[in-house]
């Protein structure tokens, strides 16, 4: 059997090759639209998942920051696997943020402190979504001569970028199947039958979202909302600035 460093590295290599024939079947627009939303995704990540740490400390469980956790870098948040999904099929994940609900303090109950701490991470992802809206909008009304270069084009194609993908890793985690955050945060709110219940058919969410996922239903399925919300957003804000968006 080998061993879990071996399997690792191996994985490693899977996803360079995957990567760089992904990138050789691109054309040249392509390729330019995938350097756009990198900085998107790294910034929705890293937030995301810093967001839970922070949570979770902030209600008393420091097993975050024994793991540096508390930070922004984005080494300590990006899961290679879920970085390169949420690139290429844009569906995908951080690196999980341990914590032990025992260590909260008894402000909130067990369940409840789990429900704060995983709603923090979509949350976070909403308020970026909002930031990199308001500084799309603020370039757009405060530097219309940057608009017209080569370079603020590109620039306002990778904030608009940036939006999009902190809606979509929001609305994505939202999902009430384990192990994605709306499982946890939906469970508070259930009886101690249902809870019961899920705990013992929990490996059948796990498989119904590996097939979601899979087979890309889930990115069908989240796509008109996501589009509907930065939609709405975009709108919403426009007005705030003066600038109707058709």
């Amino acid at each position: 059997m080998f061993n879990f460093s071996f399997d690792k590295r191996f994985l490693y290599i899977i996803i360079g090759i995957s990567i760089v024939l992904g990138i050789m079947s691109m054309s040249k627009l392509e390729i330019i639209s995938l350097l756009l939303t990198l900085p998107g995704v790294i910034v929705a990540i890293t937030f995301h998942e810093f967001a839970h740490a922070y949570a979770a400390y902030k209600l008393g469980d420091d097993t975050p920051r024994m793991q540096g956790r508390l930070n922004l870098n984005p080494t300590s948040h990006l899961d290679p696997v879920g970085f390169v999904l949420l690139i290429f099929a844009h569906v995908g994940w951080g690196k999980p943020v341990q914590i032990n609900p025992r260590n909260f303090d008894r402000k909130y109950s067990m369940s409840a402190g789990e429900a704060i701490v995983s709603v923090a991470g979509p949350a976070m992802n909403f308020i970026l979504a909002i930031l990199f809206t308001v500084i799309y909008f603020a370039v757009y009304k405060m530097a219309p001569t940057f608009l017209a270069t080569e370079i603020g084009f590109y620039v306002m194609l990778m904030i608009q970028s940036a939006a999009v993908v902190n809606v979509g890793l929001g609305i994505f985690n939202l999902i009430p199947l384990p192990p994605l955050d709306g499982s946890k945060i939906f469970r508070n709110f259930m009886s101690y039958n249902v809870k019961e219940w899920l705990d013992r058919y929990e490996k059948y969410f796990y498989i119904a979202f590996l097939i979601l996922w899979i087979t890309g239903l889930a990115g069908q399925l989240i796509s008109p909302i996501i589009s509907w919300i930065t939609s709405g957003l975009f709108k919403l804000i426009g007005l705030l600035f003066g600038i109707p968006m058709v």
